[in-house]
């Protein structure tokens, strides 16, 4: 057999391989029905990689590397993320298994089962986190739009950081329970599987910390010109982080998604601003 055919052979070996001890890993960690769900993927990666050995005639160790980093990341954000991520990134092992059809027969079979049944089986996964992704996403929307466009407001009115900082803080806190009561209510209503009280937790608790994070500038830096800058860029790395986050796990447009919020984000930032320098400047506010 060629020499190139072993080689992509051998990497498709080690992928399988180390797909085969994330998964047995991560189902240790689960329970109920996720810990069968992902014992059958890593017997499924196990055949995969058996297959490839009788090709091969070699036995190939796992990417330490590879399974630490989405072990690790898998612990931090979720089984979810952490395996959809994965097999977002199978871009390689997708070229490698196309370019393997016509030498091997059982490859196309392989590649099949990736494309398909994996990735049902991924589906079938079920945390409850993200039976509250509707929650955080309501919390961290509102205090993304409400909250940067409230202190690029109370920038141009106010012209003082630690009063900007100071009134953003109790704004913040009282926002954010006013939204938990909100969302509790709202959960309640709708008689979903949801428990209303965790419910109000993520959609508060993710406020709170948005709050935080958007108002932090104003306690370390004098100028409230260049904390209002700072601000809006922590704003938009928070969408960044979060959408990607959400575009993985939902398997939804990344970008459509992170200029959607960008832009209303900014938008009511904007208004926010001349909002607040014309109430300066109509109503002689002067601190």
């Amino acid at each position: 057999m060629d020499k190139k055919v072993i080689k992509l052979i051998m990497q498709c070996q080690r992928n399988e391989i180390t797909e085969y001890f994330i998964y047995r890993s991560l189902s240790r960690l689960a329970k109920g029905s996720n810990r069968k769900v992902l014992m059958n993927i890593a017997e499924e990666e196990l055949r995969h990689y058996h297959i490839w050995e009788k090709y091969s005639d070699k036995k190939i160790k796992p990417d330490r590397i590879k399974y630490w980093f989405y072990f690790i990341i898998s612990l931090m954000f979720g089984i979810s993320f952490g395996v959809k991520l994965m097999e977002k990134g199978e871009g390689d092992a997708q070229v490698c298994y196309n370019s393997l059809c016509s030498s091997i027969p059982e490859a196309s079979d392989i590649l099949k089962d990736e494309t398909e049944h994996e990735a049902h089986l991924i589906r079938m996964i079920n945390e409850e986190k993200l039976k509250y992704m509707g929650s955080i996403v309501l919390g961290l929307n509102d205090a993304l739009v409400e909250f940067t466009g409230a202190l690029a407001g109370f920038t141009f009115a106010l012209a003082n950081s630690g009063l900007i900082a100071v009134t953003g803080l109790i704004m913040g806190f009282s926002a954010s329970l006013s939204m938990a009561a909100s969302e509790y209510l709202s959960t309640k209503t709708e008689k979903s599987d949801k428990n209303p009280l965790k419910a109000s937790f993520f959609t508060g608790s993710a406020y709170v910390v948005t709050v935080v994070f958007l108002v932090f500038p104003y306690f370390i830096l004098n100028n409230c010109y260049h904390s209002l800058a700072v601000t809006i860029l922590l704003a938009v790395c928070l969408i960044a982080i979060f959408t990607f986050y959400n575009s993985v796990v939902n398997e939804i447009s990344f970008k459509k998604r992170f200029l959607e919020m960008v832009v209303i984000s900014m938008g009511v930032a904007v208004i926010s601003f001349i909002i607040g320098l014309l109430v300066r400047r109509f109503l002689h506010v002067d601190i």
